[in-house]
């Protein structure tokens, strides 16, 4: 394979920038731009399927490749993955454009193995990224930090959008590996949440507690806030009594079962953070990391309820919307318990009631998951349908409340899931209102990151 000759030098490229300011130097905006242009060739599958653009696609992907080059060096602990992408990009290059494979090179990217506060990574993958495009587009972001501890420097559009989040699956590959790592992008997690959350409460006139007016002002700690959530949400989706593959990848499923498993996760974490709290607020020999720990798992059930009620059950379309179905679940559980009010227009909490209600929706969700271990899949989904519509008011023309044909219950799952409306669970009357009032808020929360 004859490898491409960079048009300016890898000196020129980095125009004297250190790796603290990589974003800056022409190589990274050589890269940036090589890739925007790319998308516009690509189809769905990522693939270049008109002849007539291969000449300007390969002129493109040497872009690419010079500016990878350039910026290795300063990658030392990232020198096998970029190396492994410069041929992944040739390969793909030479074989005419076709669906791109990037599995070498993804195998060869292990972020994980570099556990260091501060260290930068630079990723250039065609993938898609969640709750964005499902187009298999060429992007790269460059990021600050490892597994669930990210931050967004800089990335190409299909970053633009609600994504906060680098999952390993999302990469176009030929077969899927065994799977080491996964990352979050927590500065975009946390300044979206200021954001919405601020608004929000001035909109629905929400007396916040004094500890949750402080993740508003500042996104260090919201930050350090949305790691504690993540890591233990991220670990709770492989433990507990599951009676199915907890990421359901491929699967095809009621929307609502995504729904009842994001949340329970997030339910775990909340839980484990009202256990932390209760157990360090009863020692008074705390030492520093201790008392930190303490700090974020109160801030964290803020976190949990905020972001789910005001964020997630307004944000995106309403064709199956599973964390937007989470988020009306959980608001209307805790009203239905009469610990959270909306009276005279105005949203109050009963926070000393809080912990024991969402500690009671928790139990509710894994009673259901132990008792679905010895019930057959359409069952399971059958009495999911049944906890959830038992608090949030399905769609008057659902078949799915009305009762499932005989025909439908004896035949194939899919005859299931195709009876699901796209919007199930319509908005209630509060949300509704609500997200008018907040969409220019959301709109604005698409591209954002903890410099915003």
């Amino acid at each position: 394979m004859t490898l491409a000759t960079p048009s300016r030098s890898a000196h020129d490229l980095l125009d004297g920038h250190a790796v603290d300011t990589v974003e800056h130097t022409p190589a990274w905006t050589q890269l940036k731009d090589a890739a925007v242009e790319l998308q516009s060739l690509q189809a769905a599958d990522g693939a270049v399927p008109e002849a007539s653009d291969h000449a300007r696609a390969g002129a493109l992907v040497d872009d690419i490749v010079d500016a990878i080059r350039a910026l290795t060096p300063l990658f030392p602990h990232d020198d096998a993955y970029l190396r492994a992408s410069v041929v992944d990009f040739e390969r793909w290059k030479d074989a005419g454009f076709g669906v791109p494979d990037f599995l070498d090179s993804l195998v060869a990217f292990q972020p994980q193995q570099h556990r260091v506060d501060g260290i930068r990574h630079l990723v250039v993958f065609p993938m898609y990224t969640q709750n964005g495009s499902r187009d298999r587009h060429v992007e790269a972001e460059y990021t600050n930090g490892l597994f669930v501890s990210l931050r967004l420097v800089d990335f190409t559009p299909g970053y633009d959008t609600n994504s906060a989040v680098l999952f390993p699956e999302t990469v176009a590959m030929r077969e899927v590996p065994t799977f080491t790592w996964g990352a979050i992008f927590q500065d975009r997690e946390a300044a979206r949440y200021r954001r919405v959350t601020r608004a929000a409460a001035e909109i629905t006139k929400l007396d916040l507690p004094e500890n949750a007016a402080r993740l508003l002002d500042d996104q260090d700690l919201a930050e350090r806030t949305f790691v504690m959530w993540d890591i233990i949400h991220d670990r709770t989706h492989m433990r507990g009594d599951l009676p199915f593959d907890p990421f359901m990848i491929k699967q095809r499923m009621p929307f609502f079962l995504y729904s009842l498993e994001e949340l329970r996760c997030d339910l775990t974490a909340f839980r484990e953070c009202v256990e932390i709290q209760a157990r360090l607020a009863a020692r008074d020999d705390l030492d520093a990391a201790e008392r930190a720990m303490l700090e974020h798992a109160e801030l964290v059930q803020y976190a949990v309820i905020f972001d789910r009620i005001f964020r997630f059950a307004i944000t995106g379309s309403r064709v199956r919307n599973y964390d937007g179905l989470g988020g009306q679940l959980l608001f209307a559980w805790l009203h239905q318990r009469r610990v959270l009010h909306w009276t005279d227009t105005s949203l109050a909490f009963d926070w000393d009631e809080v912990p024991a209600a969402v500690v009671a929706l928790a139990d509710a969700i894994d009673e259901l998951y132990w008792r679905s271990i010895d019930r057959p899949k359409t069952a399971h989904w059958l009495a999911s349908y049944d906890l959830v519509r038992s608090v949030v008011t399905p769609h008057p023309a659902s078949v799915w409340a009305r009762g499932l044909s005989d025909e439908v219950l004896a035949g194939l799952p899919k005859g299931y899931t195709d009876a699901v409306l796209d919007d199930e669970f319509p908005l209630s009357m509060f949300f509704e209102a609500l997200e008018k009032k907040m969409r220019p808020v959301i709109a604005s929360t698409e591209g954002i990151t903890g410099r915003d």
